[in-house]
């Protein structure tokens, strides 16, 4: 019988974006299975395992680009045979969104705790925001969605709250990190020459922050807890940002602005303990990498991966704007034993979210989804 065709939708791909990488894993992962795999997008990096198709609709500005791509995307479904779409975009047409930005009312919710009167104005009047909210509704209230995959609990209960949507329409599939890639190895092979690239004494206790979009991530937070830490301590700054050259530009002797990487590995590597104390993010795959390396992670309450950190036992949570809290969380891991004891235990807590376990149950999702007239997906060892 004919493998069932699965299409699915991303618009661009960033090699430092976090989003991009998952769907990269997951096209690898799935490879695996006896699945017919399209890809359509903007532009990607292709690789073998399934079929790529350019959408690339002429747009100007970021709303048009949203609108033409999720049009273009539509209108190449109708000449493809597919079983199943799942989307990674608000797109309507859709089978199975992927709730990986989570929920943008929220988001923008958030973002007004940092801004002033002009910005939240801004904020309201602005095009792409308008459109993006109306998107997002009009996704949620499709007759062709049939499912709903979250990474956390957090984002599933927002879109309950927020769209009404059924709670048996949601599914919640955590993200996979690649054990051969993400591991406690990386720091044999990459402390001291990562370490002696930017000056960084072996001694030193290096906290290491992984995101793009500073504003965001938190990276404001990040540096007023930061200054208050001893002179033994070091910050990595790792990803992009429209102010990145103006960070580079303030001279500190113990933070180290690297920009956007195709290879994060080497600087989780480096580190000894991870800290995003993120305004809004389903569930960062910083997070999941780091523990994964068995680097101890600082990350806020509006963070999904809270799902997976038990307070002071494998990681710590704090409020994103707390920077009394978030300061004396670095602390604590100054402590190389506190470092070594949070570290491991969550190592420990990662082990089961694996690219297999995270395929093995999309691979399930998609049976109860698939019609009966097509033949099950057969699941082969990762």
């Amino acid at each position: 019988m004919t493998a069932p065709h699965l299409v699915i939708i991303k618009q661009r791909y960033t090699a430092s974006g976090g989003a991009e990488r998952f769907v990269e894993r997951t096209l690898r992962a799935l490879s695996e299975h006896t699945l017919n795999l399209t890809l359509i997008s903007r532009q990607w990096q292709a690789k073998e395992g399934y079929s790529f198709i350019p959408c690339t609709p002429f747009y100007i500005g970021r709303t048009w680009r949203d609108w033409s791509f999720h049009r273009g995307a539509c209108n190449t479904l109708k000449s493809l045979q597919a079983d199943l779409v799942q989307s990674h975009e608000r797109t309507p047409c859709c089978d199975v969104y992927r709730a990986g930005d989570g929920v943008h009312k929220v988001w923008l919710a958030q973002r007004q705790n940092i801004s002033g009167y002009w910005a939240r104005l801004a904020t309201q009047l602005d095009p792409y925001h308008r459109y993006t909210l109306l998107a997002e509704r009009r996704l949620f209230q499709s007759t062709h969605l049939k499912a709903v995959i979250c990474n956390s609990k957090m984002v599933k209960q927002e879109i309950i709250t927020h769209f009404d949507t059924h709670p048996d329409k949601i599914h919640v599939i955590y993200n996979g990190f690649d054990e051969q890639h993400y591991n406690t190895g990386l720091r044999e092979q990459h402390r001291t020459p990562i370490r002696q690239r930017h000056g960084i004494p072996e001694n030193a206790c290096v906290f290491l922050f992984v995101g793009s979009g500073y504003q965001r991530k938190g990276l404001t937070a990040t540096l007023k807890a930061f200054a208050s830490l001893p002179s033994n301590a070091h910050l990595i700054v790792v990803g992009k940002d429209k102010q990145l050259k103006h960070y580079q530009s303030i001279v500190t002797p113990r933070i180290h602005y690297i920009g956007p990487v195709d290879d994060v590995k080497p600087y989780y590597g480096c580190a000894d303990a991870f800290i995003l104390p993120t305004l809004y993010d389903p569930f960062a795959n910083a997070v999941l990498e780091a523990m994964a390396c068995g680097l101890p992670v600082i990350t806020s309450n509006k963070c999904g991966a809270v799902d997976i950190i038990e307070q002071g036992e494998n990681g710590f949570i704090c409020d994103a704007l707390d920077t009394k809290n978030i300061t004396q969380a670095m602390q604590t891991l100054l402590d190389p034993e506190h470092r070594q004891r949070i570290g491991q235990a969550g190592l420990k807590r990662v082990q089961g979210f694996t690219l297999n376990a995270m395929s093995e149950q999309l691979l399930n999702l998609y049976q109860q989804l698939l019609t009966s007239n097509h033949s099950s997906i057969e699941a082969r060892n990762v």
